[in-house]
């Protein structure tokens, strides 16, 4: 009896040392894996993170997801101004739009006046600039600017019937402009070659008033400025081509928004090779001339078989 309690004892103690054994060899399986694999992974996910990383550089350096803030002028008619709906339109708005949408960015614009534009871009608040900015040598030590979008100057305005077509034709006669612009120096500085005088106004529509009345034959002014004014229906005409002036370009800071000004000179060059610059810039800029008129005859005619076409369609 002796004897069977013993071995029943002993039994027990062996099965009690296996399951001991087993627990401490199954805690020794649960070791993290070897430090090769380890390093592994951790290069793995560095790699990736600077693989993001360099992503995401990539997309900030194009622009990618940006909306760039664009200041503009409040009023520079025809390149800036509020029209009869509240709406700021001009060839700098509607350019900016296009180039825009060709190039496929997005902007916030800010109307707050060219000094105040000007002023935000050099402290940082905004990114560009478009009024009307005549690209100088002095501005390009300050801006980068894109190539040159409007080339502006002087021209000479004559009642609608005139028959002057020459500054010859202006000798003994009286010409009108108005004080302190382009237009008032330009005239000046070719008065006494062409034997004529200048009388001198402070409002535009008093200038534009003394050439319709006959009392002056002529007007100068800047030349957009002058084509505006004959969109608009004032009964006058641009008899000869505009003396070149100053280039008009849309301004970064210098070494700033490179990518912008890329895709500004990109949409422009587009603009221009698919005819949409042209028919921007004629939408407020007119010469009074039977050019503009043949073209806006097409413009109707096409716009009228269109209409035809759609009611047939219908």
């Amino acid at each position: 009896m002796k004897k069977l309690a013993a071995l029943l004892l002993a039994v027990v103690m062996v099965f009690s040392l296996t399951a001991c054994g087993s627990k401490d060899d199954g805690n020794k399986g649960t070791t993290a894996a070897p430090a090769g694999d380890t390093t592994a992974a951790a290069g793995d996910e560095t790699a990736a993170s600077a693989e993001t990383e360099g992503t995401t550089a990539a997309a900030a350096a194009n622009g990618e997801g940006k909306t760039y803030v664009i200041a503009t002028d409040t009023t520079f008619a025809p390149f800036e101004f509020e029209n009869d709906n509240g709406e700021m339109v001009g060839i700098d708005l509607d350019l900016l739009a296009a180039i825009a949408e060709d190039q496929g960015f997005e902007y916030e614009l800010q109307v707050v006046g060219f000094n105040a534009a000007v002023t935000a871009l050099e402290s940082g608040e905004v990114d560009a600039v478009i009024a009307g900015m005549s690209i100088t040598e002095k501005r390009e030590k300050l801006y980068d600017f894109s190539e040159p979008y409007f080339d502006s100057g002087v021209g000479m305005a004559v009642a609608a019937d005139s028959e002057i077509a020459s500054y010859e034709d202006l000798k003994g006669q009286q010409v009108a402009a108005k004080i302190g612009t382009e237009g008032c120096t330009f005239a000046e500085s070719i008065a006494d070659q062409y034997g004529f005088t200048i009388a001198q106004f402070e409002q535009s529509a008093e200038m534009y008033q003394d050439v319709l009345s006959g009392t002056s034959v002529a007007c100068f002014d800047d030349y957009p400025v002058l084509g505006y004014e004959i969109s608009r229906g004032t009964e006058l005409k641009l008899p000869l081509p505009m003396e070149q002036g100053s280039s008009y370009g849309f301004a970064v800071l210098k070494g700033e928004n490179a990518e912008l000004l890329e895709m500004f000179d990109k949409g422009l060059a587009n603009l221009k090779a698919s005819g949409k610059y042209d028919e921007i810039v004629n939408t407020y800029v007119a010469t009074g001339s039977a050019d503009d008129a043949e073209t806006e005859s097409a413009a109707e005619t096409e716009s009228a078989a269109e209409t035809e076409s759609a009611a047939a369609a219908e």
